[in-house]
């Protein structure tokens, strides 16, 4: 009798260890609406830190505080010829689940969700282990190249991807229908290898910063993508170009925020001089305030009333063609925020001076003072040019 009773309660023990386990990685439905994976957000891609790096995208994790975002991060798999089949959750009988991501020979399914930067849904379009070495799809991944020379270019996996415009993160009903093709089957049911310890620890550092909790950012979060674990944050950086590109941030808007951003850096830099490379507790929560209220501040520029209009001619076109060269340098990683202050300082300077010669002249620019703007912008140009290749 007692056997039997010690029998009972130890499986009563690993049915409740297993729900307890079930919970971190599948959500009952019609609890919250707010259970349901978020959307994915909109982020840039750092660029590659060097040869052998193979991009694994940032994914919505579930702790005891619910959703929170672990960043996409450059990393380098356990042994050549592996790739990263990205995790997903899946919508299956009243609950989302988790299916975890693996290192495998072949890129297995992944729900079908379009994570980019050749995770478009199918397989993996950015790149392709020849031997020891990798190869990078530059029409699809940020690549130095005059870093890394091992690249390629490859447009046709950019049509190869799953419409996702909803960015839903989640396969299943009201999600991404797909399933497994021939292929992805078959690479399901290779060798796999789990997350590196790197891996793991990453997302034990995401699920520790409250900042990238769902319920704390609204689906934003603080740090979208890192260009190595423990390395550079590409945040605050790839929204500041992302709305440059999109005209919703001006010039002077733009050269504010990287001002701001710098400052941020500067101070990071000084609290780890102080005590030998790292970050007290102390430093890590004041610089934490600092990125949510520089968050706050790309917001509100963003969605205010100013908005880049350059008008369809000539000298518009050329601000414009400045400002997604500026955008793609920040987005690439080879603008700081201070290089990137400075440049829109510039362009700033000279929209004041175009809107001043148009006021003077019933809306019109003088030859004398077109020449003149087309003398500062080559200047401009010149600077963007140095400061992304130095």
């Amino acid at each position: 009798m007692k056997t039997v009773m010690k029998t009972m309660a130890i499986a009563f023990l690993v049915m409740v260890a297993s729900t307890k386990l079930f919970a971190q990685v599948s959500i009952g439905v019609g609890i919250s609406v707010h259970l349901t994976p978020p959307a994915l957000p909109v982020y840039a891609q750092p660029v590659c830190p060097g040869d052998g790096y193979i991009w694994t995208p940032g994914y919505w994790a579930y702790g005891d505080d619910g959703y929170y975002w672990v960043p996409g991060v450059w990393v380098r798999p356990p042994h050549y010829g592996l790739l990263w089949t990205p995790g997903y959750w899946g919508y299956t009988d009243g609950v989302y689940v988790f299916h975890t991501g693996y290192w495998g020979p072949h890129v297995g399914f992944y729900g079908g969700i379009n994570y980019g930067f050749g995770y478009g849904g199918i397989g993996f379009g950015g790149g392709v282990w020849e031997g020891n070495v990798f190869r990078y799809n530059t029409a699809v991944t940020n690549v130095n190249t005059t870093v890394v020379h091992n690249t390629y270019v490859n447009n046709t996996v950019i049509n190869n991807t799953v419409v996702n415009n909803n960015h839903v993160s989640f396969n299943g009903q009201g999600g991404v229908n797909a399933r497994p093709t021939p292929q992805e089957q078959t690479a399901m049911n290779e060798r796999h290898i789990d997350a590196t310890p790197q891996q793991q620890s990453h997302m034990m550092a995401a699920r520790q910063d409250r900042s990238q909790l769902a319920s704390q950012n609204g689906g934003h979060p603080a740090v979208a993508a890192m260009n190595r674990i423990n390395g550079r944050k590409f945040d605050q950086q790839g929204r500041i170009a992302n709305g440059i590109r999109s005209g919703q941030l001006t010039a002077g808007e733009t050269k504010n925020l990287e001002n701001g951003q710098k400052g941020i850096n500067q101070q990071e830099r000084a609290d780890r001089a102080a005590d030998n490379g790292h970050l007290t507790q102390q430093d890590r929560q004041q610089l934490k305030q600092d990125q949510n209220q520089e968050s706050k501040d790309i917001y509100n520029d963003k969605h205010n009333a100013s908005m880049a209009n350059y008008g369809n001619n000539e000298v518009g076109q050329r601000r414009f063609n400045q400002q997604q060269r500026i955008a793609n340098g920040i987005a690439a990683g080879q603008l700081h925020a201070g290089q990137a202050a400075r440049l829109e300082g510039r362009e700033q300077n000279i929209n004041r001076q175009i809107a001043a010669d148009r006021q003077a002249n019933r809306g019109r620019l003088m030859v004398q003072q077109y020449r003149q703007v087309n003398h500062r912008q080559n200047q401009v140009s010149r600077q963007i040019q140095h400061e992304r290749h130095r």
